[in-house]
């Protein structure tokens, strides 16, 4: 009987090693690749490897990363050849918001900057791969965007744009204090006046467009996408004081309605358009195979397999020990920070002694359950903050492997993500949760 060990796909290096993976993506529409912890290299460089190929060999239009739309989308034009920035390190400089290294990294500025030369040496006329932003962060961010488009296409529209918006102006730019603020009566909320934008933007988006060709439609959606994104938002951020789960449900069915947004308008100028999906695995493993599912919470890859079924899939990556950047508390400095081994009954620890391979692809189907893959273990999860000292609590939780993900990426040492800006300091600290995933 065949064992886990015959099942790995060793990752050599060679150009060849996700071979046995793109054959599986065959004419699927959507790739969600993940991430165990949103500070670690192998991951990044690895789905960037990945990705690469699903641009250039399938055509895909691009990534859609757990990111701000308004930062993302200036790496977007500088993709396309568009807007005033020079290089992709220019190009990231939009990530500001903590965490910035998610995004202002090494790996993300080489990605940026092969796609920008692979866009470059298409045909004339031919779609150009983009790079777009899926999160909900960025509220204030979003407010300035929208005006400054209707500052340019319809003066008037910006003026009611703005009388809509004033209701933020007392909470300086701090969507945690207008959230806690209209969650608890101390102000009236502004969930009218975002409805009302939105809606009136919808309804002349086309006209704004049609006044500039292809550049046109491609500002007036993303100005729309910014529009949507505040009214996403200022639930989110009222729904925070409700509870985690009800806020997660929010973020993450934004993120798949943006998805899907994008995809509708990728496809108005390429029929087959097929996207890429960057995040991290506790957003693009289906909910339903963890604890998550069972406590309540929903996310992108349970969403997008219910709308999409085998149009998608969602790959994972894990890993046993080494090193991570990540923070001690939200807005900290980032710090290199070491990654403990897999807890007894993990995933990691059983890939760490069964697999045979330090670097391997595994398909987790019927026939490695039946070769002796468990059904259900621990899977680690590190988001932005890392607390060693309650690993157990603060990053482990159950998951069925093969109901999850469709493919999973095993590393067994793994090196800490180098942001742009050196600012992280070493620790030797142990290990934490998906906090801030």
């Amino acid at each position: 009987m065949a064992t886990l060990r015959d099942l790995v796909q060793p990752l050599t290096g060679s150009p060849r090693d996700y071979d046995a993976l793109i054959d599986r993506i065959g004419d699927a529409r959507i790739v969600l690749i993940g991430e165990a912890s949103h500070g670690t290299h192998e991951f990044y460089a690895e789905r960037a490897r990945i990705t690469r190929r699903l641009i250039v060999e399938k055509g895909f239009a691009g990534v859609a990363a757990e990111a701000d739309w308004p930062d993302a989308w200036r790496a977007n034009r500088y993709v396309k050849g568009r807007g005033d920035d020079r290089s992709a390190d220019a190009a990231l400089a939009g990530f500001r918001r903590f965490p910035a290294w998610m995004w202002r990294n090494d790996v993300v500025a080489e990605f940026i900057t092969w796609l920008r030369a692979h866009n470059e040496s298409l045909e004339a006329g031919a779609p150009r791969a983009g790079f777009y932003g899926l999160d909900l962060y960025s509220l204030f961010t979003s407010m300035e965007s929208v005006l400054s488009y209707l500052d340019k296409v319809d003066p008037e529209a910006a003026r009611r744009a703005r009388d809509r918006y004033d209701c933020f102006d007392h909470f300086s730019e701090d969507p945690q204090a207008y959230g806690y603020a209209a969650s608890y009566g101390m102000r009236g909320d502004c969930e009218e006046a975002v409805v009302a934008q939105l809606t009136d933007m919808a309804r002349r988006l086309g006209d704004y467009a049609r006044a500039d060709g292809a550049a046109g439609l491609e500002d007036s959606f993303s100005a729309e996408q910014n529009a949507r994104l505040v009214k996403n938002a200022e639930e989110y951020y009222r729904s925070m004081f409700r509870g985690r789960i009800s806020s997660w449900n929010l973020r993450d069915r934004h993120m798949a309605e943006t998805l899907d947004a994008l995809l509708d308008h990728l496809r108005e100028r390429n029929a087959g358009a097929k996207v890429v999906v960057w995040a991290h695995n506790s957003h693009l493993g289906d909910a339903r195979a963890t604890e998550m599912g069972e406590s309540g919470e929903l996310n992108v890859g349970q969403l997008v397999r219910e709308r999409y079924g085998s149009e998608a899939v969602l790959v994972g990556f894990s890993t046993y020990t080494g090193t991570v950047t990540a923070a001690d508390d939200w807005d900290e400095p980032s710090q290199t920070k070491r990654v403990r081994p897999g807890l007894p009954g993990s995933y990691e620890l059983y890939f760490h002694e069964k697999a045979g391979h330090a670097r391997f692809l595994l398909f987790p189907g019927e026939e490695a359950l039946a070769a002796g893959l468990p059904e259900r273990r621990l899977q680690r999860a590190i988001g932005v903050i890392y607390r060693p000292e309650t690993e157990r609590m603060s990053h482990y939780f159950h998951a069925r492997l093969a109901d999850q993900f469709d493919a999973m990426i095993h590393i067994d040492e793994t090196h800490a993500l180098q942001p742009l800006e050196r600012f992280s300091r070493p620790t030797h600290e142990p290990e934490t949760y998906p906090t801030g995933a």
